[in-house]
């Protein structure tokens, strides 16, 4: 788990220019309360397994180049699950919940077999929450 603050704000990870991404995740991990930074590219780069992400800060500058940021990318190509897996677990995928992201041209980007399915957006006075998940297409 990375994150798990009390507020998103308590922890904050910066992603400085230049760089692809603040955090490349290639296995199943959880991201609580976490705010995350960057300044052109990504915040999150999901390359495989489950990623969860509950109740985070997703920035991403806003300037003339929006429209080379995205808060989260997935580029996960591989199997819908793997067999090993017991009939209730889920492969791989994005989990999205109580998440405010701002910025960026889109709040996640697919480039792999997974597609952003089941989008549920609270706009509130000061900030907009998301519930979304990005699964391979049924």
């Amino acid at each position: 788990m990375i994150g798990g603050g009390e507020l998103p704000e308590e922890t904050t990870l910066l992603c400085s220019r230049g760089t692809d991404s603040a955090l490349e995740l290639l296995s199943t991990c959880k991201i609580t309360n976490l705010t995350v930074k960057a300044e052109l590219g990504c915040c999150l780069l999901h390359r495989s397994g489950r990623l969860i992400i509950d109740s985070c800060l997703l920035q991403c500058e806003t300037d003339p180049l929006d429209y080379l940021s995205c808060p989260i990318v997935s580029t996960t190509t591989g199997p819908k699950k793997l067999p090993s897996l017991s009939s209730n677990s889920r492969g791989d995928g994005v989990t999205v919940s109580r998440t405010r992201i701002e910025g960026g041209a889109k709040a996640v980007l697919t480039s792999g077999t997974l597609v952003l399915q089941s989008v549920r957006v609270i706009y509130g006075r000061t900030s907009v929450l998301f519930w979304f998940e990005v699964e391979h297409q049924s």
